[in-house]
Formats: C-alpha cells, structure tokens, sequence
C-alpha cells in the first residue's frame, strides 16, 4: 500500500496539502514518486507529489483565461519538504502518445495517494498506446542523471541512483510493456543486485557520498545499464509508434463532455 512507505506524520501533511489544493482543481490522479516510490527513501527525503487535474471545458473555450491558482507548490509544511505540481490532462496525453515517461509513471505507477473511476478507465488505454518512443524519454533522463552524477565527482549515493533507476524503468518498460519505478523490485532482475548498498548509502541521508572505492567500482557499471536500456529498444515488445490512439481521444471526448 502506498501508504505504508510514509510515516503517519507525512500522510498527514501530504492529505492536507491535497485538501487545500483540490479546493482550486479536480485531480484525476495524485501519485507519490521520488524517493519514497523509487525504493530508496531518507529521513529527510521530500515528498514528491505529481499529479494529472482536469480543467472544466468550458474554461478551454473562453476567450479571455481566467486567473488560477499556481499548480506548483514547494514549501516546508510542518517539518515535511512537499513537492507539489500538477498538469492538465490534455497535455499529458499529449506526452503520452509521445513517450513522456514522467507522465506515464503518473497515470500507471503503482502508488497514487489518491484517485479516480475515471483513472481506473483510462489506464487500459494508456497502455495500449505505449511504443518504443519512450527510449528516448528515458534514455535522455538516464544521461543527463549520470551527468549530474560526475559533477558530484562520482560521489552522490542518489545521482547514482537515479542513473540506474531510470535506465531500468525503461528497461523494463520496453521488454513487458509495465511501467515499474521501484529500483528495488528491478535490480536483480536486471542484473544489479548489488545497487542494494548503494541504496543502504542513500538511506543515510539525500546528501550522503559514497565511498571512493564504490565510486569508482560502480562507474564502468552506469555504462552497462545505459547499454542494457538501449538494447531493450531493439527487443522491445511495444510498437515502433503508437496504436489505438483513436480509443483514447475517444475517452478525452468524452470525458471532456462530462465535465463541462
């Protein structure tokens, strides 16, 4: 349960922050991610709340935009770091259809603090559209992780994390069509059993380094996850480009319809 990766405390301030910000827009979707969905939480990790709202119809066909409340938020709220942020649905199906992984995890990840029926509808035909384009998505994250990784002089626990949670999440994309942001539930499958004391480092704190010697044993190792990911794209099980793109604008129609 989703719930269970959070201290009674953080729920609390997680619910609250949704309470106050689902006075200003209706969220099809709240999914938890960062840290605390990837496998390798601190104590002083954030809370990362990504969401999918849906703006009224009518307010898409006026001429004059009306004033609304910012749909990001990061602030300290009783001791908890929340990150909140929230796109419009047409814009993430939009990102779908184009490989947008962020988008994907939202609306197929394992662990939404909250939810809808009408989620529950358009999961099924989100993964009928998934296609070889999110190697691009993923394989750009992947990189530019692995950057941030070598200006830490190869030191950070969680730059390092990243690299290889995000090249596994797209690794396992490509090869069953499932979307699994949890490192922990990846690694030995993948190969990687031993990111596990990367994730005992992490644990320590968001600013905790390695040790020299990890370092350098780990970084010919990000080169073989990279390499893993794009040999995934080749043996991919989805299609080279989206299908059953019809079915989902059908269900946006409708629901566009239903909430005028």
């Amino acid at each position: 349960m989703t719930q269970d990766l959070l201290t009674e405390h953080q729920t609390r301030v997680a619910q609250r922050v949704l309470d106050e910000e689902a006075a200003h827009r209706w969220h099809l979707v709240v999914s938890l991610t960062g840290a605390h969905a990837y496998g390798f939480p601190s104590p002083d990790s954030d809370l990362d709340l990504k969401c999918v709202h849906v703006t009224p119809t009518s307010h898409l066909f006026q001429l004059e935009p009306r004033p609304s409340a910012p749909t990001e938020r990061l602030e300290i709220v009783e001791g908890v770091e929340v990150d909140y942020s929230s796109n419009e649905l047409g814009a993430v199906l939009t990102g779908v259809l184009q490989g947008n992984g962020n988008y994907l995890e939202r609306l197929l990840g394992a662990h939404p603090l909250r939810g809808s029926s009408e989620l529950e509808a358009l999961r099924p035909l989100v993964r009928g559209v998934l296609s070889r384009r999110l190697h691009r998505h993923y394989r750009g994250f992947a990189q530019s992780q692995a950057r941030e990784w070598e200006k830490t002089g190869f030191r950070s626990a969680k730059k390092l994390l990243y690299v290889l949670r995000t090249a596994l999440t797209g690794t396992h994309a490509l090869l069953t069509g499932e979307v699994e942001a949890d490192l922990t539930v990846l690694m030995d499958r993948y190969g990687f059993a031993e990111a596990g004391e990367l994730i005992r480092w992490k644990r320590r704190g968001e600013r905790s380094e390695l040790s020299e010697a990890l370092s350098l044993s780990w970084r010919d190792k990000v080169g073989r996850a990279l390499e893993q990911l794009d040999a995934a794209r080749e043996r991919s099980v989805l299609p080279e480009e989206p299908r059953e793109g019809g079915a989902l604008e059908a269900w946006l129609l409708e629901l566009r319809r239903s909430r005028w």
